[in-house]
């Protein structure tokens, strides 16, 4: 069930009816409700994947029980590396097993021995990377002591399939999302609303801008041997907007819809291509992903700690593996692997922290120095996010060369004027919000009720008038 579907149009309500106006007194009747309305939207797309999901979380409940009586290190060791195994099994069957099958008999090819291996015709389960790095954190967080293992059984399955994160995030800790299903929650009509516009902005995001660029990025990708270089950086500018305003207004109805039913999710996204340098953009784009990368594996590897090789060894591990988390292709891994080479001179010169603040913080317009390093760390990403969105790798070298010739610099080709106004229209409410947690945040400012409701009422026309051709959400093939 899509976000932005007739479909979900109706769901929401009627488990917001029932929620608020039918299981409001009773706490485990309400964590009831939200596991059945979440196996019902998970299961709109493909019920027999629902077992997938039941299993991981029982294994993950199991083992959390079991942690909870045992205090010898080495059955307590053993507990975790069968939830390890279970749930990254479960990834990897499903996710890569096709692409190991493949790499392999490449590989064979290669050195001149080649052999006849067969692949299977595997669905991937929607949402599975996401709902399996989140059943991980909850066993690593019990056997860690960071946190109380529940015997609520519910309360666990509400947490796990929670339908407004399910498929594609936020990547919710154990340690955040979990302890609000205990308490009971209250109508909280200001925050309601605030989610009501987070909601609608991630619609405009997804509708208008992403779904019209997608339609331009295809053709640009498919046609890229014909088109001349600065066709092809309209292409990958397009892009680079489409996959953040496709994720991010995912992720933006994720948390708008959270908080209509009292709960708390993550941010996801802060701003990320008003960053100045690569360290930053990645503490601002799919923050659940890069913090458990960083809690989960890059840490507990020593972090920037060591040896300047094992700094070097933990960042470009970490890089890879979040490339190879997108996806069982290598041109995620040369993504991750690029990333990784852009992160390392800020790290090993210790300017990876160096912006923590939001750019221009208090003032209009950046510094020249500000904007041209945003610049410049946004051209570092248009060049990996071709790596990203090419379908092999020497697609995107071919990509690459064809863009930096001397058309590069000639005149655009296909030019979707209509989309690059509303881009722009898009980056200066972001440019104008940066400092809130989405772009129709006006708590702070004092704005009358009619200008309000008549921003509202021409962001719903934009949608319903210049929504662009319905397309899945890009991080579902994740």
């Amino acid at each position: 069930m899509l976000f932005n579907s007739i479909e979900f149009a109706l769901f929401l309500p009627i488990v917001f009816f029932l929620y608020w106006y039918v299981a409001n007194k009773n706490l485990k009747l309400q964590n009831l409700l939200i596991v059945v309305s979440s196996f019902f939207f998970y299961g709109w797309w493909d019920w027999r994947f629902l077992g997938l999901l039941v299993f991981s979380s029982l294994v993950d409940y199991s083992v959390g029980i079991a942690l909870l009586h045992q205090e010898d290190q080495k059955k307590r060791r053993l507990f975790l590396t069968l939830s390890i195994l279970v749930n990254l099994g479960m990834l990897a069957f499903f996710k890569y097993f096709n692409f190991f099958v493949d790499s392999f008999t490449n590989a064979f090819s290669f050195l001149g021995h080649p052999i006849d291996a067969r692949t299977l015709n595997i669905v991937l389960p929607v949402g599975i990377s996401f709902y399996t790095f989140q059943t991980l954190s909850y066993g690593i967080d019990v056997y860690r002591r960071k946190l109380e293992p529940t015997r609520d059984l519910v309360a666990f399955l509400a947490f796990v399939s929670f339908f407004p994160q399910l498929v594609a995030g936020p990547i919710e800790r154990a340690t955040n999302l979990l302890p609000q299903f205990y308490v009971k929650r209250k109508f909280d009509y200001a925050k309601a609303v605030d989610g009501l516009r987070q909601i609608l902005w991630g619609l405009f995001k997804k509708m208008v801008i992403a779904d019209n660029c997608a339609e331009y990025v295809t053709k640009v990708f498919d046609d890229y041997s014909m088109l001349n270089g600065s066709t092809l950086f309209v292409g990958i500018f397009l892009f680079a907007i489409q996959i953040y305003c496709d994720f991010s207004g995912y992720s933006d109805m994720a948390i708008g819809t959270a908080r209509l039913f009292g709960f708390s999710l993550m941010r996801n996204f802060a701003f990320p291509y008003f960053s100045r340098d690569i360290a930053e953009f990645w503490r601002r784009w799919h923050i659940s992903l890069s913090t458990w990368f960083r809690d989960y594996i890059y840490i507990p590897l020593g972090g920037s700690h060591g040896s300047r090789f094992m700094i070097v060894r933990n960042t470009i591990l970490v890089f890879v593996i979040s490339g190879f988390w997108h996806g069982a292709n290598w041109t995620f891994i040369i993504w991750g692997l690029l990333n990784a080479l852009y992160f390392l001179p800020l790290l090993l010169t210790k300017n990876n922290r160096s912006h923590l603040n939001t750019v221009a913080e208090g003032r209009l317009l950046p510094t020249i120095k500000e904007f041209m390093q945003m610049t410049f760390t946004f051209l570092l990403t248009l060049i990996a996010w071709v790596f990203f969105r090419a379908n092999t790798v020497t697609t995107a070298f071919a990509y690459l060369r064809n863009m930096f010739s001397a058309s590069l610099f000639a005149v655009p080709e296909l030019i979707p004027w209509r989309t690059f106004i509303a881009v722009f229209f898009f980056l200066g409410a972001e440019w104008l919000q940066r400092e809130k947690m989405h772009a129709l945040e006006f708590s702070h400012m004092k704005l009358s009720p009619v200008m309000r409701w008549g921003a509202y009422t021409a962001i719903v026309f934009i949608i319903l008038i210049f929504g662009g051709k319905e397309q899945e959400f890009i991080y579902f093939q994740f």
